[in-house]
């Protein structure tokens, strides 16, 4: 068995596809490469979501390291499974024991803190897009970087390199704009950052990038998933966002109806992943 057949038999498969599983985590396993995750690391990993890199990070980190999972959302968050069903069916399985979930943590709270270099990484993966703002990052980052030793870093670049990769990127372009007038939110997509802002709220919390790099996984699902829930739903949102001018509803609207006719392949390439390593 491969490693990677390994991990997703502990993952949780919604519907039993198992293939959306095996793509996701073909991914982060790209990822903890790059990363340089090596056996006995002990990890902090904020915005865990539903463990898609946590049980990578397991893996990698062996019987003798750790991950601890943390994200913000309650356990009751996500779809079609939850933060709290994915992690439940994760602890059972032979990676569980390497694994500690928080859920409803916020680490901005003064009641939360760890010592000097409690962990030797610090983990980001696809999570930065759903901070309310740069000064809630740029908060985490400084915090955390007192409590690990090297950051470890991804997110979707914006910087995209195939026409194809367009939809992904307008939808969360639109996406973006509406959660700009929204007060709250448990959208995917609520502050969008593109890697020179990432480059520098990293430095600005006292990080050194020390490498970085832009790898493409084209079967991943998620630019298919952000088109469908663009088309289906942000209408409607810039609609209800208070305070949202009606030019800008326009605009909204005339960029939805660019998405409509130039997503028409059933299978949406996503944007390329921004990765970095910082200390």
């Amino acid at each position: 068995m491969s490693i990677q057949d390994e991990i997703v038999a502990c993952m949780a498969i919604h519907g039993g596809d198992v293939l959306t599983q095996e793509i996701q985590t073909a991914h982060r396993l790209r990822l903890a490469e790059f990363w340089g995750i090596s056996s006995g690391d002990r990890i902090l990993e904020i915005g865990c979501g539903q463990g898609d890199t946590t049980a990578v990070l397991a893996y990698m980190a062996g019987e003798n390291g750790y991950v601890h999972a943390i994200d913000q959302a309650s356990p009751d968050y996500g779809a079609p499974l939850t933060l709290g069903q994915a992690a439940a069916h994760l602890q059972q399985s032979p990676l569980g024991g390497r694994i500690h979930f928080e859920f409803g943590k916020d680490l901005l709270s003064p009641e939360v803190d760890y010592p000097e270099h409690t962990y030797d990484l610090v983990v980001l993966s696809h999570c930065s897009w759903y901070f309310q703002s740069s000064q809630q990052l740029a908060a985490v980052l400084q915090k955390a970087r007192r409590w690990g030793k090297k950051l470890c870093f991804a997110e979707w670049d914006t910087r995209i390199t195939d026409t194809a990769q367009l939809p992904h990127l307008l939808a969360a372009l639109i996406q973006a704009q509406i959660e700009a007038f929204k007060q709250g939110s448990s959208s995917n997509i609520r502050t969008l950052f593109v890697p020179a802002d990432l480059r520098d709220l990293i430095a600005q919390a006292g990080w050194t990038v020390t490498a970085e790099d832009t790898i493409h996984s084209p079967l991943l699902q998620d630019g298919r998933w952000e088109v469908g829930f663009t088309l289906q739903e942000s209408l409607q949102e810039a609609a209800e966002a208070p305070g949202i001018p009606p030019k800008l509803t326009e605009l909204v609207q005339s960029q939805i109806r660019l998405l409509q006719e130039i997503s028409t392949v059933p299978n949406v390439p996503p944007m390329p992943t921004f990765l970095l390593v910082a200390e």
